[in-house]
């Protein structure tokens, strides 16, 4: 089966193939790895993505305050990811924001293609398909709608969708209040390093330059999930990314050797440290390779938003703080752009290293 390059998934899951074509199937290395992801959420052994708690992020209580931050870094010390709850952003709003991009899909893929990207001419933002860019030239079990959605004045509102209605004003406000989360969570993570609460965020971008890029992944029904994945194994470029979910689970963390099924918890984010703030700590904080495991029987999405440095603006390098004879930089000096260029040139190089 010969498929042409701009076919969506959604188009090939509901054609009513029963065998996926073979620009999907894994690796034979992935394929002893893949797994029955139902079986896998239900698992109690073995380790568990960790739950933070954020109610007492701005306590008045200094030791109450303490705990949390010490908590949260801790996570971001040995597994750089977590559910985080009592985040502070209303189950409302995220409810509104799930249903609209749920909606936004729900439409025939007609619809959707009046959004599409193009990424040989650059136009990156909108509703696209993950083309091939690893050596294998696989694809993956997704279909995405992306966009920037913060700082404001650097959105495009005319590659939002306009249907349904809600999307926009939503989505901008959920931007809004997660921008505001972020500097949270960065200032704990600064005082996690010795460092001033403002440092990380000035680090990388502060208000201003600090870019947040929203991304709704769409994994269809896949008729062979044992031989597929919705997304490749890969380590976040981010400094923070932040994931909602509709309670499907498919999210992987390798961990100590082996992949981690993450739990699907009620009211939660999830938050992953991206690879500019484990080269900014040195490595103290951990941008964990993960992945998403795809299965026949539900449509699972999840809504991530990547907080990115300015692509040019900042060298990212091991701040001088986080350098001693005992730990020396692991990190060359690199532009945001010249990190992610590194990546795809290690990827499309063999490599399988994650860095």
């Amino acid at each position: 089966m010969v498929i042409p390059t701009n076919t969506r998934v959604e188009t090939l899951a509901t054609s009513g193939i029963h065998q996926i074509p073979k620009e999907y199937i894994r690796t034979q290395d992935e394929l002893t790895t893949i797994t029955n992801i139902f079986d896998e959420e239900k698992k109690e052994l073995g380790p568990q993505v960790p739950t933070i708690d954020l109610n007492n992020i701005n306590s008045k209580d200094p030791k109450t305050r303490e705990k949390c931050c010490n908590e949260l870094v801790k996570a971001a010390t040995e597994w750089g990811v977590m559910h985080i709850v009592n985040h502070g952003i209303s189950s409302d709003l995220i409810n509104r924001v799930k249903d609209a991009g749920e909606r936004f899909f729900d439409q025939p893929v007609e619809e959707k293609e009046k959004y599409s990207n193009d990424i040989a001419t650059g136009k990156i933002q909108g509703y696209g398909s993950k083309l091939a860019n690893n050596a294998c030239g696989q694809l993956e079990w997704e279909d995405y709608f992306f966009h920037l959605v913060f700082p404001e004045e650097k959105r495009d509102l005319t590659v939002w969708p306009s249907t349904p209605s809600e999307y926009i004003p939503a989505t901008a406000e959920y931007a809004r209040q997660l921008r505001a989360l972020t500097t949270k969570i960065l200032a704990v993570l600064s005082l996690g390093l010795g460092l001033e609460e403002g440092r990380l965020e000035d680090e990388v971008g502060g208000l201003e330059e600090l870019i947040l890029q929203f991304k709704i992944n769409y994994y269809p029904k896949c008729p062979q999930p044992e031989l597929a994945l919705g997304v490749e194994a890969h380590t976040d470029v981010s400094a923070l990314t932040f994931i909602l979910h509709n309670m499907v689970p498919g999210l992987q963390l390798f961990y100590d050797g082996q992949w981690v099924t993450a739990k699907c918890v009620p009211d939660s984010i999830i938050m992953h440290i991206g690879d500019t703030l484990e080269i900014l700590s040195n490595g103290k904080y951990k941008s964990i390779l993960h992945r998403g495991l795809v299965n026949k029987e539900k449509v699972r999405i999840s809504w991530a938003v990547f907080c990115e440095p300015p692509k040019d603006k900042i060298i990212l390098k091991p701040l001088p703080e986080t350098i001693s004879k005992e730990n020396p930089p692991l990190f060359p000096p690199r532009t945001f752009h010249q990190h992610m260029e590194h990546k795809l040139f290690k990827k499309k190089d063999h490599s399988v290293e994650p860095k």
